[in-house]
């Protein structure tokens, strides 16, 4: 019955987001505050119902690594699954997105209430800028940044180059970047509506050190410690791995 249940949240899903996008926009005038903690209450109703429909839980590893000041989040990205864990899991945040996700009526009125970096992914060198000046005002605000690095969902195994804006980001506001590692793809893939039960599982490692590194030595310092953890919390990530995938070098763009 994995089907029926997942095809229950994935109705609820889509009729839950527009009812709670317009809440953001209703308590704007009450500030980001307020409409952060709206959004935060759709993540957490998700996450209840994925938990007792669809018998999907999470469960997050290496907190102690989390630091008590505003940091930029370095998360893997293969599912909606863990952008759901890191609203819940960490302080106020918001995240580098494609301006594309503003144009989607209801989700994307309530989204840019949330102060996003929205950005043109094709527009390289200028958009790496405008994550560095947008990011460090939102860090200044105390609002932690998240970044999907590979810029789009992978499939469990397969990854891709990792783009330089949150190491230039974490470097030029001399801030800590918190690379995340999870397995949410093995219940939760990209474009499948099935939900697997089971529990994801979130690791966060210890921050990379940016003093005296280049965005690019920063990049590859958090690629390698993601992809190793993936190999080891993931079958399909280890399958990949003992197979010999090496990943690509990483290039110069924003995501």
């Amino acid at each position: 019955m994995i089907w029926l249940r997942s095809l229950l949240y994935t109705a609820f899903l889509f009729l839950s987001a527009p009812v709670h996008a317009t809440a953001v926009v209703l308590v704007g005038p009450f500030g980001h505050r307020a409409c952060y903690q709206v959004a935060v209450n759709w993540a957490r109703v998700n996450l209840w119902l994925l938990k007792h429909l669809c018998g999907l839980d999470w469960t997050a590893e290496g907190l102690e690594h989390v630091p008590a000041e505003s940091s930029v989040l370095y998360c893997k990205h293969q599912s909606v699954l863990e952008a759901l864990v890191c609203a819940v899991l960490f302080p106020p945040q918001c995240w580098v997105a494609k301006r594309e996700l503003l144009w989607i009526p209801f989700f994307g009125w309530g989204l840019a209430r949330l102060k996003p970096i929205a950005i043109n992914r094709q527009a390289g060198r200028r958009a790496v800028r405008q994550v560095i000046a947008q990011g460090q005002a939102r860090l200044a605000e105390g609002l932690w940044v998240v970044i999907f690095p590979e810029g789009t969902r992978v499939l469990p195994g397969k990854t891709r180059r990792y783009g330089i804006s949150g190491a230039a980001l974490a470097r030029a506001a001399r801030k800590p970047l918190l690379p995340i590692a999870h397995n949410a793809g093995d219940y939760w893939p990209r474009r499948s509506f099935l939900k697997h039960p089971g529990t994801m599982r979130m690791v966060i490692g210890p921050p990379v050190p940016t003093a005296e590194r280049t965005p690019e030595q920063i990049t590859r310092a958090a690629r390698q410690w993601i992809e190793a953890t993936m190999a080891r919390i993931s079958p399909a990530e280890a399958a990949a791995a003992s197979a010999g995938a090496t990943p690509p070098a990483e290039p110069l763009n924003a995501e």
